[in-house]
């Protein structure tokens, strides 16, 4: 009896080694194993591969909570760019032009405000040039504006025109002086000096300042033509910002064929009246129906 467990015993044993034995062999066979413990896991890594910090023993950055070294950051410089190319403006005439105020620095209003005109500031003094070659036409180095009149030919006070090559007349007024030898007829260049900025006529209160307008040359007579009619301040932009070749020719043109080489005048026509003298007081006449002549008698 207990010869036949031992028989059993020894041939269940048996098919167990030989069941493990196959599994072992082939890699095949479902049988459960258990895992080895994770410290021999890391020894076994570490084996393989001795530059890993578990086989050297030094901490991972930051794992112990030290932190880890800051590396600066790093400027960028960016490379130096090369220099603009200028390009000059186009030639949008034959003829080429100067702002009318040198040396000094200017201001003035892009806008109409009464006339087709602009007063360009600028200190007293400052140097009044011709915007363009050609023929001084008007010249008045007397102020005879007064305000008791007002007189539209008077308003501008000191003043000189020039009729360009291009056919524009351009008129600069308030002036402190007029400059020696520019007269009727002479001939001018575009900057040459032709006076110097003031407040002469109504400008008399106001800080200096240069009238400056554009028109066509007309009779004397018709001083309201002279005072502007062509709005200058497109053109002022252009000359002061290097486009020296934008020509005011063709509006002023335009202007002329809409309104006639002689048009009347529509603004700031009218003069102050002037004022009426008193007249001269007289002793009365004598009435002769109430005096009484008499006879001187002696006694």
């Amino acid at each position: 009896m207990r010869s036949g467990h031992k028989a059993r015993l020894a041939v269940v044993t048996g098919a167990v080694l030989v069941t493990g034995a196959c599994g072992s062999a082939g890699g095949t066979t479902s049988v459960s194993a258990r895992p080895a413990p994770l410290s021999q896991a890391v020894a076994a890594t570490a084996t393989a591969n001795p530059e890993t910090p578990a086989a050297t023993g030094s901490p991972e950055p930051g794992a112990t909570g030290t932190p880890a070294p800051r590396v600066p950051p790093q400027t960028l410089r960016r490379p130096k760019a090369d220099e603009p190319v200028r390009v000059p403006p186009p030639k949008l005439s034959d003829f080429t032009y100067s702002f009318p105020v040198q040396g000094c620095r200017v201001t003035y209003q892009s806008q109409l405000l009464v006339l087709p005109k602009t007063t360009i500031w600028a200190a007293k003094g400052c140097s009044f040039v011709s915007p363009v070659n050609g023929v001084v036409d008007e010249v008045n180095v007397k102020n005879r504006w007064t305000a008791s009149t007002d007189r539209g030919a008077d308003r501008e006070g000191r003043f000189v025109t020039v009729v360009g090559d291009d056919g524009v007349r351009y008129l600069g007024g308030h002036l402190e002086r007029v400059a020696p030898g520019i007269v009727p007829g002479r001939r001018v260049t575009a900057g040459q000096i032709l006076g110097q900025v003031g407040n002469s006529g109504n400008a008399r209160s106001t800080a200096s300042n240069l009238y400056f307008a554009i028109s066509w040359k007309t009779d004397p007579s018709l001083w309201w033509v002279r005072r502007g009619m062509v709005n200058p301040w497109n053109y002022l932009d252009a000359w002061l910002n290097g486009n020296r070749t934008l020509s005011p020719r063709d509006e002023m043109t335009a202007v002329r064929n809409r309104t006639g080489a002689a048009p009347r005048c529509t603004t700031l026509c009218t003069s102050k009246p002037k004022p009426k003298s008193k007249p001269t007081e007289r002793p009365p006449r004598p009435d002769d129906k109430h005096i009484t002549v008499g006879t001187l008698s002696g006694g």
